[in-house]
């Protein structure tokens, strides 16, 4: 029998807080929830923020708090929009004949280059002529196109938290999200490897735009051509499967699998499709997945903008041209579905671990939902690599039919819901309206509720799904599906006539919705859905299939486990992140294994790694006559 992948734990940091406990869902929809969740969530914002305890309170650091949250202007701590550093090329030749300066001789190049004449001068200089001129790269500053973004809260760091050693940020993150995640469990991880062999385990995370800040492939590619050296650690750490290396090597401690795959903007549940095929199919029975992705880099946004996929400040001021705006309305960068000009750039990291369903009532782990399927279809023949095709229109479809197989037809009219890609750009509403909309039509749903997170978070490219499974989550817990909020209208070319686009927040009653059904879209044709079900769904299922006396012993574990993840809640509350970061600790080599004709023992586990395999073509070679 199929196992179920159960989603036992999520964590992460994105431009709303952290996000495990639904603190950064919560973020969106401050204005729709009871005083006492509000206050919770201004102290885990605090918490990361280095805001006092004492000063939550006030008004003053509450604007602040939101102020400093979801998509605005990017902060100087990262860069200056007005002054980002780049080279100009210039033509200089002597005003009347050659052209003549001093150096040092230690800086002039191995190779002199043709019609150069060097003359020796006191104190190590040299004076050099000129007779055609040259070209020359002059370092200068200049005003960026693009100024908003969905940054990570003001005055988090993520490379304070631990021995960050010069890691590219992308990587700070991904050690902060995978322990978010971790923790959120309420189950400590050794527990976890003594109930499970080694292998059993497998980490599927990645970054779809590799590491591209200086400590990455951007100083690697940068160092010759700005004059500098290239790094031991940059090639390396520039990967995009870090995320999963880093995870596994300094966080879990992991000798099972490592299944990184890469999406573009679907990256997220490309990962998440491995993990759930490898516990479905027995393979492991612990997944984490996730995606860690920094692309608040000059350098991306500006080949983003070159493509016209960004908004930038003065198409922005051109939207709201009528109001005469001095400068761009940065907090409503992005516009889904509504007339607008491009998608906003944010950083992201999330994480989620999954258990098959034996193991999270074996465990007594928290069940905040489950995931029935993930469908991935390319596009076919294509005009252009950017642009959408078909294939997104065969995974919303499948996902839908999957959850409809699940829950019947009749009740995946009334209770499901989207979380869209929404990007913001004026190809998107139209082209992921229609998918969805004719979607609705097919499966006779007359006004199906549509979210789009990236009006208050923005696309953080691989990680956007990984936003997006999070925030259906939360949707779960408060039966509140965020309003699009930067919006003032639907655009004319949206299709919407079985949609529910609302700039208010929806509110449903309790237990009402079953199923969330993701959507993503990225270049090149990577098109994935997911159908997601609810927590409560997931607990019928489980005890449907394990009975009333498994399921009550299972209720009874859990109670430890819910105390335990509470009050890690309430450190990371009051003191903000606690990485798991284990740096030459326990590091294995061959003498900690034990290796046998049936197995191998791993020093740290209490089970060994079977070598007793059946193989499945065995019978093939019987003789059959």
């Amino acid at each position: 029998m199929s196992k179920l992948p159960v989603i036992v734990g999520f964590g992460g940091v994105n431009a709303a807080g952290r996000s495990s406990f639904h603190h950064g869902y919560r973020r969106l929809i401050l204005d729709a929830l009871p005083e006492e969740k509000v206050n919770s969530t201004y102290r885990s914002l605090a918490a990361i923020m280095g805001i006092p305890a004492d000063q939550v309170g006030t008004e003053a650091q509450r604007k602040y708090m939101r102020d400093h949250t979801l998509i605005r202007k990017i902060e100087s701590n990262l860069f200056k929009t007005d002054e980002v550093a780049w080279n100009k090329r210039m033509n200089l030749t002597g005003g009347s004949g050659a052209l003549q300066f001093v150096t040092r001789a230690r800086d002039l190049p191995d190779v002199l280059p043709t019609g150069w004449e060097v003359t020796e001068l006191a104190d190590g200089k040299v004076s050099v002529s000129i007779s055609d001129g040259c070209n020359v790269l002059l370092p200068t500053t200049r005003k960026i196109e693009v100024s908003s973004a969905g940054q990570l809260p003001s005055g988090f760091d993520p490379a304070s938290l631990y021995g960050s050693r010069n890691h590219p940020r992308g990587l700070q993150m991904a050690i902060c999200g995978a322990s978010d995640a971790l923790k959120s469990m309420g189950i400590e991880w050794q527990t976890v490897m003594d109930n499970i062999r080694p292998d059993q385990m497998g980490v599927y995370a990645s970054s779809a735009m590799s590491q591209l800040d200086e400590n990455g492939f951007g100083g690697l590619l940068g160092a010759r051509a700005n004059g500098g050296r290239v790094s031991s650690k940059q090639l390396a750490l520039g990967l995009p499967d870090m995320p999963a290396d880093f995870v596994s090597a300094y966080v879990l401690g992991s000798v099972g699998t490592s299944g990184p795959s890469l999406g573009a903007c679907a990256t997220f549940f490309y990962n998440l499709r491995q993990a759930v095929n490898d516990i479905r199919n027995g393979l492991v029975k612990v997944a984490v997945v996730g995606v860690a992705e920094s692309g608040l880099d000059p350098k991306i946004i500006d080949g983003y903008y070159t493509m016209g996929a960004l908004a930038s400040d003065a198409d922005l001021l051109k939207l709201d041209e009528a109001k005469g705006l001095a400068e761009p309305d940065y907090r409503r960068a992005s516009r889904p579905f509504s007339t607008n000009c491009g998608f906003t750039i944010a950083e992201s990291s999330q994480f989620i671990v999954l258990f098959d369903d034996e193991l999270a009532l074996q465990l007594g782990a928290q069940i905040h939902g489950s995931v029935a399927d993930v469908f991935v279809n390319a596009d076919g023949y294509k005009k252009s690599i950017s642009s959408p095709g078909v294939g997104n229109y065969l995974t919303v479809a499948k996902a839908v039919a999957a959850a409809a197989g699940i829950i019947g037809d009749k009740a995946i009219k009334t209770r499901s819901f989207v979380q869209s890609h929404g990007t913001s750009t004026p190809q998107n509403r139209v082209t992921e309206s229609h998918i969805l909309n004719e979607t609705a039509k097919v499966f006779g749903i007359e006004n199906w509720p549509v979210g789009a997170i990236k009006a208050y978070l923005g696309h953080s490219i691989g990680a956007a799904s990984g936003d997006q499974l999070i925030s259906s989550l939360g949707v779960w817990q408060e039966n509140i599906l965020p309003g699009i909020a930067t919006i003032d209208h639907i655009a004319d070319d949206v299709h919407c006539s079985n949609l529910q686009l609302n700039k208010e927040h929806t509110h449903f009653e309790s237990d009402s919705l079953d199923v969330a059904i993701l959507n993503a879209k990225g270049f090149g044709g990577n098109n994935a859905s997911v159908a997601l079900l609810s927590p409560l769904l997931s607990e019928k299922m489980l005890k449907g299939r394990h009975g009333a006396k498994a399921w009550q012993g299972y209720m009874e574990r859990r109670e430890q486990v819910q105390a335990a993840a509470t009050a890690y809640d309430e450190s990371a509350c009051a003191n903000g992140y606690s990485v798991h970061y284990q740096f030459g600790q326990n590091v294995l080599d061959g003498d900690d294994l034990e290796l046998t004709r049936s197995g191998i023992g791993i020093k740290g586990w209490a089970e060994k790694v079977a070598l007793n395999i059946e193989s499945p073509y065995a019978s093939w070679l019987e003789d059959k006559d």
